[in-house]
């Protein structure tokens, strides 16, 4: 695609959207930006946008400035806008920051998507893939955005580009090629930005469109209705259940193609889930041409991603564990599905800004396997809603402080204080970091015994 002289916009001044002004100026482009934010409350963003030439219209999205234009590039958290959908209707060509790496990259492209897991899963396959002796790129939604891999040596043929993709990502792709594409599950998720649940489905598909017969989707065995999203032609292998080519039988993770063994207490990931994500990070690495041996080496030694069932310490024999990224009631259900083997009971802290979904099977697994939940934020009437008539112990709580203590007292020898929110974190916290940093110093301050 040739961009020297084009007149290009970009949607949305984050992190990717100051990523694809960076391409695009190197690449010659006249660039505009547009965000509903003005430079104040961008900050240093508007100002290197500025500093790289680029031309600003912030503070709203202006009928004006969406035309005159060869190409329009959307940043993942914007919204359908009706400027963007004139424009497409008078045929300028509408595209994701995703979309647009794909046309630069020679190198074989693996994308992970699903509703939980991505990150841990993006994160293992690139480890077992460094292995390998040939340059890595490892990013999208889990860090760095995939177009700051181009010019890379990640990017020639010889190169791979390991990729987490939201659905927000994936929903202006048309081209893009995925050579092993995993689909990790689809639960009820972002159902404040999509009409439906078919449609938030629909678009994480899309990671399989443009498949062809030398590719593969990985799917998980036991969800035998995500097979029929894959509608390209890649060859289509599974993960985890009874039928999965990599799988658990009798405590030990198994290739059933090759000799791949790891016995499940030998991980270091806690939880169920992480079982079906090393699954699947082990699938798709062997199809990338990793030895067992590399494999095997990276599931012993993987701890996980911070805030996504990470162990805070132990107090008097209740464990505290960290799933500040547990941002939806799927995520949270496989949190407290992952502590059922422990023996004690799960004391929840939950709540944060709603998505949209249902909180009963949040209620569901509580009640099997709760003791109370502690219940926080913007969401905390529709979790109480969702837990009238239980038996379940529920509290409320001003703060994250106030949460941890509440959780504390409630607690039993042998239980677990698990913070799995449920919600977004942007009616407390700046990110869900942010609210598991502060879960963590909240639980490094209570007293007793390790």
């Amino acid at each position: 695609m040739e961009l020297s002289g084009k007149n290009t916009m970009v949607v949305g001044l984050g992190e990717t959207g100051l990523a694809v002004v960076r391409f695009l100026r190197t690449r010659g482009a006249n660039v505009r930006v547009n965000d509903q934010r003005d430079a104040q409350a961008l900050g240093q963003a508007a100002r290197a946008a500025e500093a790289l030439g680029a031309e600003l219209v912030l503070g709203g999205h202006p009928d004006g400035a969406f035309e005159g234009l060869d190409l329009i590039v959307v940043s993942p958290g914007v919204p359908r806008l009706e400027p963007l959908e004139r424009a497409e209707e008078r045929g300028t060509s509408v595209v994701s920051e995703i979309e647009l790496a794909g046309r630069y990259i020679q190198a074989p492209i693996v994308a992970i998507t699903g509703t939980n897991g991505k990150s841990t899963v993006t994160t293992l396959i690139g480890e077992m893939c460094r292995r390998l002796d040939r340059p890595i790129f490892v990013g999208g939604n889990l860090g760095r955005p995939m177009i700051d891999a181009i010019d890379s040596d990640a990017t020639s043929p010889n190169g791979m580009v390991i990729v987490e993709l939201s659905s927000f990502q994936l929903e202006r792709v048309s081209r893009l090629r995925v050579h092993v594409a995993v689909l990790l599950n689809v639960t009820a998720d972002h159902l404040d930005r999509y009409p439906s649940f078919e449609a938030y489905t629909a678009a994480k598909a899309r990671i399989f469109e443009r498949q062809e017969a030398d590719d593969y989707a990985v799917l998980p065995a036991d969800a035998p209705a995500l097979r029929d999203l894959v509608r390209g032609d890649g060859t289509v292998v599974l993960f985890g259940g009874r039928a999965g080519d990599v799988r658990v039988e009798e405590s030990v993770l198994l290739d059933v193609q090759t000799s791949l063994r790891v016995p499940v207490g030998d991980l270091r990931l806690r939880g169920s889930h992480n079982v079906s994500n090393a699954c699947a990070a082990s699938l798709a690495a062997r199809l990338l041409g990793v030895a067992d041996d590399d494999i095997a080496s990276v599931l012993r030694d993987f701890a996980g991603l911070p805030h996504r069932m990470q162990h805070v310490r132990a107090v008097d024999g209740v464990e505290y564990i960290d799933d500040s990224k547990a941002t939806n009631v799927g995520a949270a259900v496989a949190s407290i599905d992952g502590l059922g083997e422990t023996g004690g009971k799960v004391i929840l802290i939950a709540g944060g800004v709603d998505k949209g979904g249902s909180y009963l099977p949040l209620r569901q697994r509580m009640d099997h396997l709760g003791r109370a939940v502690v219940v926080l934020g913007d969401a905390a009437p529709l979790i109480e809603e969702a837990f009238a008539g239980s038996e379940i112990g529920l509290r409320h709580a001003r703060t994250m402080d106030d949460a941890v203590a509440q959780a504390a007292s409630l607690a039993e020898p042998g239980d677990t204080v698990l913070l799995a929110p449920a919600c977004s974190s942007f009616d407390m916290f700046r990110s869900y970091a942010e609210r598991g940093d502060v879960f963590q110093q909240a639980v490094a301050t209570l007293g007793g015994t390790r």
